[in-house]
């Protein structure tokens, strides 16, 4: 009989190749798989195999393993697939990993979205005085993701790494369960939901790598009982004893300096981070950011950091804007901005980095500085202890200001105020740095008439 290894390798051409692969899962006994294109696959070779019982094919396409086998071949199969997924992409490690992370946290985007406006509005209503009846009904409705949302990162996170969902989900629960408060670590009792996001993703991982390790080497026989008791039980006492405690710290590490910088150097920490976001952005490294905007959220109930990234996008438009005023002789390029532009107001800046900026070299850093400008701008307020907060993560630009948060005084009309006026500033400041400097001198001629 072939290792599960040989099997999974022999199965991914005969059944189409990577890029006829949709979905991955399997059951007790079968490895399902949803395609593409069914006519690609050798059902009359598939069957041949060793270690290949039959074939169904029904709205999935079902390879019968048998009990034990098939999860080790499924958990082989995905990571060729993924091998392979990568090999076409020629990403960097680095990127791969930030990718994998980001595959974690961005399902969950729509639900941070929806129970932010909800959020949003509900104290908005509790600040009028208006509709209390209705007022407790939101809050649950908009709390209950955020206080659940380690079990969804744990599920997801074993889905990513070859886990099996739902065992990376009940292991991540256990950061959240009440029972905790009567666990000491090192000497110090837990708190439910100690660690939040990072100790669900940190748990889940561990609960990936204990059940591989157990499909290898308990009995196929027996794999259905052992191996999810022993993914369960060795991954949760080390996420009670070890890992609550640690990622807790390192929660706690992210919020006090997130608040530190922006109280002892917001204009320089927002000129930092709103100047530096796209070039982040064009490498792919800002996934990396998500984990943290969801530690901070879940801690605080806003994160400080998304609304001085937002203001790169606001460089950007006015970047965009600038090369469209000088530019007149450019038809296609001034197509290319009319058709991004809206979207780059929305947040969305990607059509505007690689259709636009990038390939002119200097406006991309013209816009950089005038992310800079308006990251300064914001920055300098919660200096003065009016900070700006997202109660989700996700949009940007206009489409942020029904998620924002006052952190200060003033409240949400402050916060929405201080906000528009860093879109403002990121605005003037990437159209006047681009109009000026952005162009190269040729360009720069050709507009003139020089």
């Amino acid at each position: 009989m072939p290792t599960s290894t040989d099997l999974a390798a022999a199965l991914l051409p005969l059944v189409g190749g990577p890029a006829n692969i949709t979905s991955v899962a399997h059951c007790m006994t079968r490895l399902r798989l949803g395609l593409a294109d069914p006519g690609k696959v050798d059902g009359d070779a598939l069957r041949a195999l060793p270690g290949v019982l039959g074939v169904v094919e029904d709205d999935t396409y079902q390879i019968v393993l048998g009990p034990g086998a098939v999860s080790r071949v499924t958990a082989d199969f995905e990571a060729l697939l993924r091998k392979e997924t990568q090999k076409a992409r020629n990403a960097t490690p680095l990127k791969r990993a930030l990718r994998r992370v980001a595959n974690v946290f961005v399902p969950l985007i729509p639900a941070l979205i929806g129970c932010g406006v909800l959020a949003g509005v509900n104290g908005l209503l509790l600040n009028l005085g208006w509709l209390p009846s209705l007022t407790p009904a939101l809050a649950a409705i908009a709390s209950a993701f955020m206080a659940l949302i380690a079990v969804f990162v744990g599920h997801n996170t074993a889905k990513e790494f070859g886990g099996t969902p739902v065992l990376g989900g009940a292991i991540a629960a256990v950061v959240v369960y009440p029972g905790v408060a009567k666990v000491t670590a090192f000497g110090v009792t837990l708190a439910p939901g100690q660690g939040g996001v990072l100790g669900a993703l940190a748990a889940a991982l561990l609960g990936t790598y204990v059940e591989k390790w157990c499909r290898r080497w308990v009995p196929g026989t027996l794999d259905v009982l052992v191996t999810p008791t022993l993914t369960v039980l060795v991954s949760g006492l080390v996420t009670l004893y070890v890992l609550m405690y640690a990622a807790g710290a390192v929660s706690t590490a992210i919020g006090t300096a997130a608040n530190w910088l922006l109280a002892t150097t917001g204009p320089f920490a927002g000129a930092v981070l709103g100047g530096l976001f796209l070039p982040l952005v064009m490498l792919g490294l800002h996934q990396a950011l998500i984990p943290l905007h969801a530690t901070l959220i879940e801690q605080q109930g806003s994160t400080t950091l998304l609304p001085l990234l937002a203001m790169a996008g606001a460089g950007q438009v006015g970047a965009a804007a600038a090369v469209y005023v000088r530019l007149r002789h450019d038809v296609d390029l001034r197509t290319t901005i009319k058709s991004a532009l809206p979207a780059g107001l929305l947040g969305v800046g990607e059509p505007l980095i690689y259709g636009v900026s990038l390939p002119l070299g200097r406006p991309f850093l013209t816009a950089c500085v005038g992310g800079a400008a308006g990251g300064a701008f914001v920055g300098a307020f919660a200096m003065l202890g009016e900070r700006v907060g997202a109660t989700a993560i996700g949009p940007s630009g206009w489409a942020l200001f029904p998620l924002l948060a006052g952190g200060g005084s003033g409240g949400l009309g402050t916060a929405a105020a201080i906000y528009g006026g860093g879109l403002v500033t990121g605005y003037v400041v990437g159209f006047g740095a681009t109009y000026v400097f952005g162009l190269p001198r040729e360009e720069s001629e050709a507009v003139t008439g020089q």
